[in-house]
């Protein structure tokens, strides 16, 4: 882990010292900037060491009418490509031979103007829901539930958030980390008073990037929140005999449908018509700093994605598998956070909610790795079993909870 622990060093420390990067606002709700259509190059700031290209893209027809894409390319390194109009949700990732992301039967950029998040019973989320990855949260997530007056719609509403703020910056130092920044607002009269910088950071012609988000409570009441990274994958990761490893200490299964599948929760079907979802609440071990290393690879181990997370900021997992027909959504969710997925209400009974005091802040840092061969996916899966160690795996049959 100590080569990933310094390139998060070198990406933190550009976040936090913007004066030697160079800054471009795209977009700016309080100051009425709006570039739309945007592009940089290594070539337009005079680097030679690296070459990549950052560009922001106004899509049009369709249900993405008005929806930013930004993409991020680099020469012998990744393509990702994220939407400041979804909530700085990722899209995909891309390197030679390797796809983070999956097939939705959702095919466009959906701006949020045209969900309804409240509609199919509080699970209009569903009618965007394409990315690799996608925030859900803050104010809460997990499965819709009407309580306290007002409907909890699916996941929250970070994901079907346009941004009001746009920035990009590029350090002027090698390895000139590349980092978009994007103002996630979530506000209500009477209710939350949240505020996010979502971040990705990525240095050019690296296998790896680090999403780092600081959620800000900016009101002058104590609120709860809950975020849940819901990170998605499909083929070509996915496949049969595909496998999730971790550092485990304890897994349940999350309903009874669940339970069938709890002999071999750790490994993957094929599309499977007819097979509903199963997802698996698990509690991760982690080094002494509260570091961790979850994977997934394919049938033969010759390509994975790994996850690093904190257990002190994002405490659970749940690992959703749903390997219905490649049509319907072939896909499996690994989702680091500060809750599981039952209603809030239930989260709420369970202690599962945390809170933030008025004028207080938490942070969130990931880093996702593209493993493209043999060698980097038993680096990865050695790292994680050096954080086990011969520490047990409790594997509970009964669910914790039931909606």
């Amino acid at each position: 882990m100590k080569s990933k622990l310094i390139l998060i060093a070198v990406i933190l420390g550009v976040i936090s010292n913007s004066a030697y990067a160079k800054k471009f606002i795209l977009t700016d709700s309080e100051n009425g900037i709006a570039r739309g259509d945007w592009s940089l190059s290594s070539h337009d700031l005079g680097i030679d060491d690296v070459q990549f290209k950052i560009e922001n893209r106004l899509l049009t027809g369709g249900k993405q009418e008005g929806s930013e894409v930004v993409t991020i390319s680099s020469n012998d390194g990744l393509t990702i490509k994220l939407s400041p109009t979804r909530g700085m949700g990722i899209l995909s990732v891309k390197s030679e031979g390797i796809r983070l992301g999956w097939d939705s039967p959702v095919d466009e950029v959906v701006n949020p103007k045209y969900i309804n998040l409240e509609s199919r019973g509080g699970s209009g989320w569903l009618d965007g829901f394409n990315e690799m990855m996608v925030r859900c949260g803050f104010e809460w997530t997990g499965h819709p539930v009407t309580a306290d007056g007002m409907i909890y719609t699916l996941h929250g509403r970070a994901g079907n958030t346009p941004v009001s703020k746009l920035v990009v910056e590029v350090a002027d130092n090698s390895p000139y980390t590349i980092t978009i920044k994007g103002l996630i607002k979530e506000k209500a009269f009477k209710k939350g008073n949240l505020e996010t910088w979502a971040t990705l950071s990525y240095v050019p012609e690296s296998k790896q990037f680090t999403v780092h988000d600081k959620l800000t409570n900016k009101g002058d009441y104590p609120r709860d929140y809950q975020i849940i990274y819901h990170s998605n994958f499909g083929t070509p990761i996915l496949e049969e005999g595909s496998q999730f490893v971790a550092p485990v200490k304890a897994v349940s299964p999350f309903n009874d449908y669940a339970k069938q599948g709890l002999e071999s929760w750790q490994t993957y079907l094929g599309p499977t018509k007819g097979f509903d979802e199963m997802v698996f609440n698990i509690y991760p071990y982690a080094n002494a700093e509260g570091e961790t290393e979850v994977m997934l690879k394919n049938r033969d181990g010759s390509k994975g994605v790994g996850i690093a997370f904190n257990i002190n900021q994002l405490p659970v997992l749940s690992l959703w598998k749903n390997t219905d027909t490649l049509k319907q959504g072939y896909v499996t969710g690994i989702e680091p956070g500060t809750n599981f997925a039952y209603p809030v209400t239930i989260e709420r009974e369970h202690s599962r909610i945390p809170q933030l005091a008025a004028g207080q802040s938490s942070e969130f840092l990931l880093t996702y790795t593209v493993l493209d061969s043999v060698k980097a996916v038993s680096q990865y899966e050695e790292q994680i079993k050096a954080i086990q160690g011969d520490q047990p795996t409790d594997l509970f049959e009964q669910p914790m909870a039931t909606e």
